[in-house]
Formats: structure tokens, C-alpha cells, sequence
């Protein structure tokens, strides 16, 4: 089950999430719980595998909101990573980034386990 204290070992900023939620640790660590189950993850990674630039940014951007709103900081720093090559459609091999961004959301769906 989620904690606070297992987000901070993540690296999350959980002051600044729990401060979002007004406070409330329960509505904020449901709301992380929901992260894992996020729809963005898969949708980046298929992007990214047939070289579609546009939904891959379409898709990471929606995760960096998500993941900054919540203070998931090493997501989001990934997120951000891989979002602004995107803007710009950079042609480059974003695999590693993905995968990097795609283990971290495993780590975060053990902890939410």
C-alpha cells in the first residue's frame, strides 16, 4: 500500500503534492494510485515505437501535467526530458528515455501495490 514515506523514498515531493490536494494525504496518495493505470504511458510507448512524433508528444506532455500536479519529481524530470525534444520533433532514438520513464512507473505501481 502507498505511504507518504515510501513517496519520499521515490523521490516524490510530497509536500508540494499533498499541498495541491489541499492537504488531504488520503485524495492525494488515490490519486497517485491512479498514475500507474494511466492510458499516456502505453500511448507514448506505441508512439514512439511507429515513429509518430505528434501522439508521442500529445502523450508525454498529458503525463508531465499529471506527474508535476502530483510532485512525482523523478517521473516528471523524465517526462520533461523526453517532452521537449518532442515539441520540437527532434528526430532522435527516444527507447531508453521511454523505458527509463516506463520502469520508474513500475517501481511506482510496486509501491502502490
Amino acid at each position: 500500500m502507498i505511504t507518504i514515506e515510501k513517496l519520499k523514498d521515490f523521490g516524490a515531493n510530497t509536500m508540494e503534492g499533498l499541498g495541491r490536494c489541499m492537504g488531504n494525504e488520503a485524495l492525494y496518495l488515490r490519486l497517485v494510485a491512479t498514475i500507474p493505470a494511466e492510458k499516456n504511458f502505453d500511448r507514448l510507448k506505441s508512439s514512439i515505437e511507429n515513429n509518430n512524433l505528434d501522439e508521442a508528444f500529445e502523450a508525454v506532455h498529458a503525463l508531465k501535467g499529471a506527474l508535476g500536479n502530483l510532485a512525482l519529481t523523478p517521473m516528471y524530470d523524465m517526462a520533461v526530458k523526453i517532452t521537449e525534444p518532442l515539441r520540437n520533433r527532434t528526430e532522435m532514438d527516444y527507447r531508453g528515455m521511454v523505458s527509463e520513464l516506463l520502469t520508474l512507473r513500475d517501481k511506482l505501481s510496486e509501491l502502490c501495490a
